[in-house]
């Protein structure tokens, strides 16, 4: 299965460190960040696991729960949580599913139907395209994905400010430019006629090209 925007995200049972869940059922009518791991105990994941751990309050703030993934069994998660806490000075404090046998990884289209049943012997470098951060609505729809390699760590405030974006444009029809911050100016969307604009924006808009209209960015 080959995963894309739009696509709904697939349901699941799967054990995980905080005890048994059914995907569609955890999410609720929460948003959702799921961040996947080929391996425990590799290094640039551990990184990850600890900076994502210290930036739960700002996800929480937004209505975002954090699951993760990685294949190996619930009972490695565990004792991997131990070294990241030391690494990094933030214990693990979301869930992260067990997936030993695979199905969530093939699931999600991480890994081909092919890749066998079992963690077991497998190394990072054989899961390596299991590196994925997914953004998921509330609708369960995906938002947005965004693929690593093995040797870049992910950039969590860069995935903060994608929510951000993500969350105002699903309220307000309108999008965001390149570097756009929290407060910033935005882009009013393309579906949107110039009649409807006038309504909502009384005070106009820049325009440097007849298709970019900005205005600042809508409250509430």
């Amino acid at each position: 299965m080959t995963l894309k925007i739009g696509d709904i995200a697939p349901d699941f049972e799967a054990e995980t460190t905080e005890g048994p869940i059914r995907f569609h059922d955890w999410v609720g009518g929460s948003w959702c960040i799921m961040f996947s791991h080929p391996k425990d105990f590799t290094p640039v994941c551990t990184t990850e696991l600890g900076t994502m751990a210290g930036m739960r309050a700002e996800f929480d703030k937004r209505g975002v729960k954090i699951i993760g993934l990685s294949v190996d069994p619930v009972d490695d998660h565990r004792r991997w949580a131990e070294d990241i806490k030391a690494v990094t000075g933030h214990a693990v404090n979301y869930p992260m599913i067990g997936d030993p046998d695979l199905k969530v990884a093939k699931l999600y289209g991480m890994l081909p139907a092919n890749a066998g049943d079992s963690s077991q012997g497998r190394t990072p470098a054989d899961n390596q395209t299991v590196r994925n951060v997914l953004v998921i609505g509330p609708d369960k729809v995906i938002k947005a994905m965004i693929s690593y390699p093995m040797t870049t760590g992910r950039n969590f405030d860069e995935i903060l400010r994608l929510v951000d974006s993500l969350q105002l444009t699903a309220k307000h029809k309108v999008a965001t430019p390149a570097n756009w911050q929290q407060g910033g100016d935005v882009i009013i969307a393309g579906s949107v006629s110039n009649e409807e604009a006038r309504q909502k924006y009384p005070e106009g808009w820049k325009e440097p090209k007849p298709y970019i209209r900005i205005v600042p960015q809508p409250q509430g």
